[in-house]
């Protein structure tokens, strides 16, 4: 049975969850939704890739990079997702599944937040349910990729 890789991507900010604005985001830090997900994948045929960054270069690297080594991506792209061309550009190269997800509601907070340029290339969206959302992805994945 060869193995499948999970890309997990997250967007500035999000190595602050727990500290930054909990009322929000949640107590949960980055640290407890990776080990969540991992758990999911245990017994499987799965690996996860869980990474952060709040460079958007960086972002689009990774996510050039899952083209070839990953079997889905998963992204939260935090602010990224109202604001970056460069992160959609580099999504519609993708022939991988894309999910796109959210601790908060987008459309439940500032009129700003409502657009997301990612929405235009992912599959699906995942919003509102805070760290749970993670784990709604990976199962989501699990169902989409054989």
């Amino acid at each position: 049975m060869s193995q499948k890789t999970i890309y997990v991507l997250n967007g500035p900010n999000l190595n602050l969850l727990g500290v930054r604005e909990p009322e929000i985001y949640g107590h949960d830090t980055l640290a407890d939704i990776e080990s969540r997900c991992a758990a999911l994948l245990e017994g499987t045929n799965f690996t996860l890739v869980f990474r952060q960054s709040n460079h958007e270069g960086q972002l689009v690297d990774w996510i050039q990079e899952a083209r070839t080594k990953a079997c889905a991506l998963i992204i939260n792209p935090a602010a990224y997702t109202h604001t970056s061309v460069a992160l959609h550009d580099a999504l519609k190269a993708l022939s991988i599944p894309i999910i796109e997800c959210h601790l908060s509601n987008p459309h439940a907070r500032e009129p700003f937040r409502h657009h997301s340029y990612v929405s235009l290339a992912a599959n699906g969206v995942i919003a509102g349910f805070g760290a749970i959302g993670y784990e709604l992805a990976i199962r989501a994945v699990l169902s989409q990729v054989k």
